[in-house]
């Protein structure tokens, strides 16, 4: 796909650029408008709601960073939009919200969460709301389902796979070892079709993004980058890097 030099051209602020100590909390306006100030593109997470929206938010349950407790998928748009964050004034953002904050600004990249148990909601509710926005905007995601659905409701819009080489974190036990290898060596190519990759930095170098940056040339962005040492495996191995915890 011609056009995609955005993909890399900024660092980008994983979940925006935010800061608990100074009461920005991440994947909130604020959090937003903190990267906007800063030039940096951005990465959020959706999660459906009851009522299929699509919210901004890293996890599918509430209480770590909210009041109340339950899950995202149990309760409606409205109900989450009056949820808290803690220790700040934001309330949880619809993806439309997030596009009129952005406003093509800066780059953004949408990462949809999947429990992998076949829930597609989410794909034809962000095509429906990218078809209206004008900025540069990628949607990502670790589960190939969700990929290969996107492609199919919005072909032109740009695609990307979130992958890991060893999936050692117990959220991954409910997929097997077959599974987990197909996605950590990028074995669901051929369906997905992806326009870049966003490749754990910790992980590289990796057989998967070696080929499929150097011999196919999709972009490579490295995440997340917290510190000296990622911050130059990603120089090395990566296009560019996810990063949170400090200004690049």
């Amino acid at each position: 796909m011609p056009g995609l030099d955005w993909l890399t051209a900024r660092p980008v602020a994983h979940r925006g650029l935010h800061d608990a100590a100074a009461g920005i909390v991440e994947n909130t306006a604020s959090a937003i408008a903190a990267a906007i100030a800063g030039d940096y593109a951005i990465e959020v997470d959706l999660q459906v709601s009851r009522d299929g929206e699509a919210m901004v938010h890293h996890d599918d349950v509430l209480g770590r960073l909210t009041a109340g407790t339950g899950a995202l998928a149990a309760m409606s748009a409205a109900e989450l939009g009056q949820v808290p964050f803690r220790a700040t004034a934001d309330r949880m953002l619809t993806l439309g919200a997030l596009c009129d904050l952005v406003a093509g600004r800066v780059a953004l990249f949408l990462e949809l969460k999947s429990r992998f148990d076949l829930d597609q909601r989410l794909v034809p509710r962000v095509a429906a709301v990218l078809a209206g926005y004008a900025g540069p905007v990628a949607v990502m995601s670790f589960d190939p389902r969700l990929i290969v659905a996107l492609r199919a409701a919005a072909p032109g819009l740009p695609r990307g796979i979130v992958a890991e080489r060893r999936y050692a974190d117990p959220e991954w036990k409910p997929l097997t070892a077959g599974r987990r290898f197909g996605l950590a060596h990028l074995l669901h190519g051929l369906h997905t079709r992806p326009h870049f990759l966003a490749y754990r930095v910790q992980d590289l170098p990796a057989p998967g993004p070696l080929v499929a940056r150097h011999l196919f040339g999709l972009p490579l962005l490295a995440w997340t980058v917290r510190s000296e040492a990622d911050r130059a495996r990603a120089r090395r191995w990566a296009n560019q890097m996810i990063f949170e915890g400090f200004r690049p």
